[in-house]
């Protein structure tokens, strides 16, 4: 590993390519907060499917793209005369200051529980920060992450169940309104009963400690790998999934479990 002194240095190295880059080269002159901000998603979410497969490589790779935007974006604050990286820093580091008094200040707590709370009281009395609990909520946020950080946020001020096995109540009784509604009610009331039903689970899944996108994620790629090998043995058959019963298909997808298990 790399000493502090040699970390600054490198990090140094790239300012100053960043630098050149944007005076020489034609694509990057010309690139703008809105240009790049699409991009800067796209990067976020190769970094996001890096970490979830644990894979080191791309995970370095992944968050050089993702420090790049920073620097970008503090090279065109600092074009336009209103911030430079210099005061990213700054600011980030007396936040986090501000905001862990049990390490830089005398209050005591004892658990993280504790942090968390004391973390969203201090961001409420901040100068310009957030007035209410929930508007730190970014509004562009997909769902299911917005549901975790919503239930978050409002447990962190006490709104939450006394014992986390009582949230299984709360799942059961919006999946019964679905049920109903699944019979009687319209598209939209159904709509509405599946969000509860969704946004129930999702404040489960923060009980138990279960981050939902990535558990979901990981479903998403265990599906796809049993789906694949269905319609590779299918293919080495002779068959197509259109002419298979269902439960031919369910065949060789307790075989694709099987063979899971067995590694």
């Amino acid at each position: 590993m790399h000493t502090r002194q040699e970390k600054i240095e490198a990090l140094g190295r790239v300012i100053d390519t960043l630098d050149i880059l944007r005076v020489k080269c034609p694509w990057d002159a010309k690139q703008t907060n809105e240009s790049l901000r699409p991009n800067t998603i796209e990067e976020v979410y190769e970094l996001c499917d890096a970490l979830i497969k644990e894979d080191d490589a791309n995970i370095r790779k992944e968050l050089g793209d993702v420090l790049l935007h920073v620097l970008f974006y503090a090279k065109i604050g600092e074009e336009k005369g209103a911030f430079d990286i210099a005061d990213v820093c700054d600011a980030l580091n007396s936040k986090l200051i501000y905001r862990h008094p049990h390490v830089f200040g005398s209050t005591t707590v004892d658990s993280t529980d504790e942090v968390l709370q004391n973390w969203e009281q201090l961001k409420l009395k901040e100068k310009g920060g957030n007035k209410t609990v929930l508007s730190g909520v970014p509004a562009a946020l997909p769902a299911m992450i917005k549901a975790e950080r919503i239930t978050e946020k409002a447990a962190n001020v006490g709104f939450d169940w006394q014992k986390r096995e009582d949230v299984w109540e709360k799942v059961r009784e919006e999946m019964d309104e679905f049920a109903s509604a699944a019979s009687t009610a319209s598209q939209a009331e159904m709509e509405e009963e599946m969000g509860d039903v969704l946004f129930a689970i999702i404040n489960a899944s923060r009980l138990y400690g279960i981050n939902s996108e990535n558990a979901l994620e990981k479903t998403n790629g265990k599906f796809m790998r049993r789906f694949n090998h269905i319609e590779s043995r299918a293919a080495a058959m002779g068959r197509q999934l259109k002419d298979m019963t269902l439960a031919e298909m369910d065949a060789l997808w307790n075989e694709a479990k099987q063979m899971e298990r067995e590694g």
